[in-house]
């Protein structure tokens, strides 16, 4: 292992809330943009989704940086399945309306993939968090407000935790982070893996 303050993380996500939750863990991310068009990856299953397009912003990133020892490069997506399906950002304020229709007083899972790779070694870790959700049984005054505000279209699932949709999300199994963009508790494992103690990436 390296010594503390040794690695700088670069999230390859443009997603404010994933910056927040590291920023408030102490950690100040650099954002590099993957530009990756996610319409083009297709996927059995949500899990196998999420974890490929994560896979593929950290690793688009990673190949235009010049090379760095110290350079860790993460890369996040998430997808909501719900009955069967999955979804990610809706297209248009109908479709956000359409799914929230479906979605009140049920329930559906919050995957989000996350993959690390350094960027000299090539070494690399992944992993998905996956975190259930239950939903209020919202009215359609409610669903409107709220999809005129324009926060569903931004995230997958056409909802947030930590923003307006909070009041709208009853219940959660499993890690807050997760929903929100981000699971800290496996970024540690993740880092572990590669060899790095999360503490080396805290600011001082």
């Amino acid at each position: 292992m390296q010594t503390q303050n040794a690695y700088r993380l670069i999230l390859a996500s443009a997603s404010p809330a994933r910056r927040a939750l590291l920023a408030g863990a102490g950690i100040d991310a650099e954002v590099l943009v993957s530009g990756v068009d996610e319409s083009v990856v297709e996927a059995e299953d949500a899990w196998t989704l999420c974890l490929a397009l994560a896979r593929m912003k950290a690793r688009t990133v990673a190949s235009d940086l010049p090379a760095d020892p110290s350079a860790l490069v993460l890369g996040c997506d998430s997808v909501l399945e719900f009955e069967g399906e999955v979804w990610g950002k809706p297209s248009s304020a109908g479709e956000a309306i359409e799914r929230w229709s479906r979605m009140r007083g049920k329930s559906g899972v919050l995957h989000t993939g996350h993959h690390l790779t350094g960027l000299v070694t090539g070494r690399q870790a992944e992993a998905v968090g996956t975190t259930g959700v239950h939903f209020a049984d919202v009215r359609d005054e409610e669903i409107g407000a709220y999809v005129a505000s324009g926060e569903p279209l931004q995230v997958a699932g056409a909802f947030t935790l930590d923003g307006r949709g909070g009041a709208f999300v009853s219940r959660i199994e499993g890690d807050p982070g997760n929903v929100i963009g981000l699971s800290l508790p496996l970024l540690r494992n993740l880092l572990d893996e590669m060899g790095v103690p999360i503490t080396s990436l805290w600011r001082r």
